[in-house]
């Protein structure tokens, strides 16, 4: 009886401790990187969300997904891990982590310019916008009469496999994995939001 006991300790010991190191190293795309960090940018550092964007599951693609929770913008994060495929920023005060994983195809930009258009040193002036405007951009919505730059500030940049300009006047964004909506502009305002 005691063998059999010593050896399940053992084995409990022995397999709690590999969940631990699996733990403490996180996600393979952002182990280890942080020696090949841009100098412009702090592990550790406070950015502020410069758009509101949605998560599950602690994860936010750059596909920009609308599905899940929402992130506002000008919410305070720090920078928590860095790496070849994205990031990970951990809500201040107390709030996730969540892993920010950058999908080129769709965004194409690199890891760095990917965060930068997400996140900044300080937060996004919001007085530049309408009432009406700002109103929309703190809910994370789009409406009718929002020019571009809130729309950006609301629920971020469409993704340039829908949309290969911002120039254009329909930018389509994913609702999800396998639905998508447009937003149609008429004399650089939102005219319509076609689902």
């Amino acid at each position: 009886m005691f063998d059999r006991r010593f050896s399940m300790r053992t084995l409990f010991l022995f397999w709690g401790s590999i969940l631990v190191l699996v733990g403490l190293t996180g996600c393979p795309k952002f182990k280890g990187a942080e020696s090949a960090m841009p100098p412009n940018i702090e592990l550790g550092g406070e950015y502020y969300t410069q758009f509101a964007f949605q998560y599950e599951k602690n994860r936010h693609r750059t596909t920009n997904y609308r599905r899940g929770l929402m992130v506002p913008v000008n919410t305070p994060v720090e920078l928590a891990g860095w790496g070849r495929k994205g990031f990970v920023v951990r809500v201040l005060p107390d709030g996730p982590r969540i892993e920010i994983e950058n999908v080129q195809k769709h965004t194409g930009d690199t890891v760095e310019q990917a965060f930068h258009k997400m996140f900044a040193r300080s937060k996004l002036d919001l007085s530049r916008f309408t009432a009406q405007e700002r109103k929309h951009i703190r809910a994370g919505k789009v409406a009718r009469g929002m020019r571009k730059d809130a729309v950006i500030a609301a629920i971020g940049y469409p993704p340039v496999t829908g949309t290969a300009s911002l120039d254009m006047n329909e930018w389509r964004y994913w609702a999800s994995r396998f639905d998508t909506f447009i937003v149609r502009f008429k004399n650089g305002k939102v005219a319509a939001i076609v689902n």
